[in-house]
């Protein structure tokens, strides 16, 4: 299947990075996070992407036409000269990407409809977010969608933020419960979703992906939610991009499914 990535917001709130690089572009270890995302599908066999470009799309594209090989791979050279490297392996060399702009200021549902042309006539298309990394094993989620026949599908995921969820009492603000978020029952969407084709059909002009086009798939028992109690991190803040980089240090990225025996 082909694997739509939405890259090109203004990530704001992660300022420390996007003042001078777009948000998928921030380090994980030795590679962005969006090399991270697009690792992930590849090492389940969908390597045909299509990024949604918008902030500083010049960067995401420089990237990989300047791509090195050897930044993450063993290899061995012969002599002094570059050219005389011998690749033992390789990231990218059977990927299809597709760069397309879809403008600086649109929003998720916007830069879905943008890039319909090049879904060809794909029954289902895999899209997702490029903040977020996750162990999901991505088949079961696939074959559910398949099976259930529906025309929007999401991965839904245990909350990771460490905040407590608030119920109150009554309206002068007696608290009635206090909870960590992670034992409250809360499910949240991970933003890795299976589409039928028939998705563009509820997504009208302007409008955000999860907001009304969902909306609208719910009254019509259209949309399904896949749970997964396992590894999920978004990259939204600062403190988040800290806690994936102390996970990476310390030899624990359950992400880096592709390392796995």
């Amino acid at each position: 299947m082909k694997v739509i990535l939405f890259c090109g917001g203004l990530g704001m709130r992660l300022r420390e990075y996007s003042e001078s690089i777009p948000k998928p572009m921030v380090p994980v270890g030795q590679r962005p996070i969006l090399w991270n995302i697009m690792k992930y599908y590849a090492h389940f066999g969908h390597r045909d992407f299509i990024l949604c470009l918008g902030y500083q799309a010049e960067v995401i594209k420089n990237y990989f036409l300047t791509y090195n090989e050897a930044i993450s791979n063993d290899f061995v050279l012969q002599g002094d000269k570059t050219q005389n490297i011998k690749l033992l392996s390789t990231d990218i060399h059977d990927w299809t990407i597709t760069f397309a702009d879809t403008g600086l200021k649109s929003n998720i549902g916007q830069r879905l409809v943008a890039v319909k042309k090049y879904l060809e006539n794909d029954d289902y298309f895999l899209a997702t977010y490029a903040d977020g990394l996750t162990d999901l094993p991505l088949d079961a989620a696939i074959n559910h969608a398949i099976q259930q026949n529906k025309i929007a599908n999401f991965v839904a995921f245990r909350p990771s933020q460490s905040f407590d969820l608030v119920s109150f009492r009554a309206s002068n603000g007696l608290v009635d419960r206090l909870e960590h978020i992670t034992k409250a029952g809360i499910w949240i969407n991970g933003g890795y979703f299976t589409f039928k084709k028939e998705i563009f059909n509820y997504i009208e002009d302007g409008e955000e992906l999860v907001y009304e086009p969902f909306r609208r798939l719910i009254k019509l028992n259209e949309l399904i939610g896949y749970k997964y109690d396992g590894f999920f991190v978004s990259m939204d803040t600062f403190k988040e991009k800290q806690v994936i980089d102390d996970m990476y240090a310390s030899g624990e990225a359950p992400w880096e499914v592709w390392k796995k025996k």
